[in-house]
């Protein structure tokens, strides 16, 4: 278990339900707690059935503090609705990217895992294969905005962003849970003379 985790449980246990904390729909959903713990077999079962690998501090979330729940926007998505996703090219008239839903099996460019709920075509997802593994990602389907890649290393650190938001006092509307710095940047094939 990563060790994070507990540090993470004291800090979301400080944090009450309070209508609209957040400023975002779907609060009212989670009330600011975690759903059950996953056991190490169902997230092996969903990796087996996907044939994709969680990244390990996603992975420790899950099997360590719970499975589904609390999380911003409407909530930590259960992983057995989790959904893949590929990202799409550019949109040269917007700058913008989409993403497709990746049915299995694929290995099509790099794939994404929605793993929080935000509503309409809005995604926010983990990167589960290629360079943005484990890294957290905030976009839109349809490609009208972003995507944005988060300055967290990791889910727990970008976890533990949004706590220390909510302790402050601030809404989602000013996480800053992205940083524009890091916009997703065309994912270039590496060639076998890539460094």
């Amino acid at each position: 278990m990563d060790s994070r985790i507990p540090r993470l449980r004291r800090k979301l246990a400080r944090i009450p339900y309070a209508p609209n904390r957040s400023h975002s729909f779907g609060e009212e959903r989670h009330e600011f707690r975690l759903g059950p713990r996953l056991t190490k077999g169902q997230a092996e079962t969903f990796q087996t059935e996907h044939d994709v690998e969680l990244p390990q501090p996603y992975r420790d979330f899950l099997t360590n503090m719970g499975g589904s729940g609390a999380a911003p926007y409407y909530g930590l998505i259960p992983l057995e609705d989790c959904t893949l996703f590929t990202m799409n090219s550019r949109d040269a008239s917007t700058g913008s990217r989409g993403f497709s839903r990746a049915y299995r099996p694929t290995r099509r460019g790099d794939l994404f895992l929605r793993v929080i709920e935000r509503g309409c075509s809005d995604l926010v997802l983990i990167g589960v294969t290629g360079p943005l593994t484990g890294r957290m990602l905030i976009g839109n389907a349809d490609g009208f905005r972003g995507p944005n890649v988060s300055s967290a290393p990791d889910f727990l650190a970008w976890y533990e962003r949004w706590l220390d938001h909510m302790a402050a006092g601030q809404d989602n509307r000013a996480l800053e849970l992205t940083s524009p710095q890091l916009r997703a940047q065309p994912i270039r094939q590496r060639s076998a003379h890539s460094p």
